[in-house]
C-alpha cells in the first residue's frame, strides 16, 4: 500500500516543469491604438465631473433633471428650451442620456423622451435622433454639453417642422436602441 505513495522515479517534480509563458491578454484599445481604461472609476469620474459643469454652467436653455442623475448616474434627463425666434421657441423638451461603462470611449444612447418629442426632420417621432455625433463621430473629446448644444443648434436652425420621410418604417421596424441603426448621413442643411 505505500507503493501507491510513492512517486515514480522518472516523474518530474512540480518545481521543475517549465510551461511557456501564456499570451497575455491584450487591453481594448481606442480609435488611436492607446488601451482604454475601462474601470468604473474612471468614467464615473468623467461623468461627476461633466455633472457638476452641466448643473454650475449649463448652455442657454439647459437644465438637468438632479433628481433623476441621483436615482442612477448612468441615465440623465436633460431638459431644453426651444430658443428665442425658431420654430421651437417656447416648447420644452427633454433628452434621455444613457452611459455604460466604456464612456467617453462609446458615446451615450441619447434620445428625446415625454410627451413632446419635436417634430423635426432629423428627430423621430419615437425619440431618436440622426446626429453623427451620436455614432460615428462621436469623439472622447464630445461631452454631454457640447452634445446638448448640438441638439439645440439642430433645432434652431430646423425651417419647417416635419418628421423624417421614412418615420413610419423606421419606427416600426428599429431597434430600441438607437445607436443600433446604420444612420445614413444625407442632409445638413435642416
Amino acid at each position: 500500500m505505500l507503493k501507491l505513495f510513492k512517486k515514480p522515479k522518472d516523474k518530474i517534480p512540480k518545481s521543475e516543469i517549465i510551461t511557456e509563458p501564456k499570451e497575455p491578454k491584450t487591453p481594448p484599445v481606442s480609435k488611436c491604438g492607446k488601451p482604454l481604461q475601462l474601470d468604473n472609476s474612471r468614467w464615473e469620474r468623467r461623468l461627476h465631473k461633466e455633472l457638476m459643469s452641466l448643473i454650475k454652467e449649463p448652455p442657454p436653455g439647459v437644465t438637468v433633471d438632479t433628481e433623476s442623475v441621483q436615482q442612477n448616474l448612468s441615465e440623465w434627463k436633460i431638459n431644453i428650451k426651444g430658443f428665442e425666434g425658431t420654430l421651437y421657441e417656447g416648447e420644452d423638451f427633454q433628452l434621455l442620456f444613457k452611459f455604460n461603462n466604456k464612456y467617453p470611449f462609446d458615446s451615450p444612447e441619447v434620445t428625446f423622451i415625454g410627451s413632446n418629442i419635436p417634430v423635426h426632420p432629423h428627430v423621430y417621432s419615437n425619440g431618436h435622433i440622426c446626429l453623427s455625433i451620436l455614432t460615428e463621430d462621436w469623439s472622447p473629446a464630445l461631452s454631454v454639453q457640447s452634445v446638448c448644444l448640438s441638439i439645440a443648434s439642430m433645432l434652431s436652425s430646423c425651417r419647417e417642422k416635419k418628421r423624417p420621410p421614412d418615420n413610419t418604417l423606421y419606427v416600426k421596424t428599429c431597434n430600441k436602441n438607437p445607436k443600433k441603426t446604420k444612420w445614413w448621413y444625407h442632409d445638413d442643411s435642416v
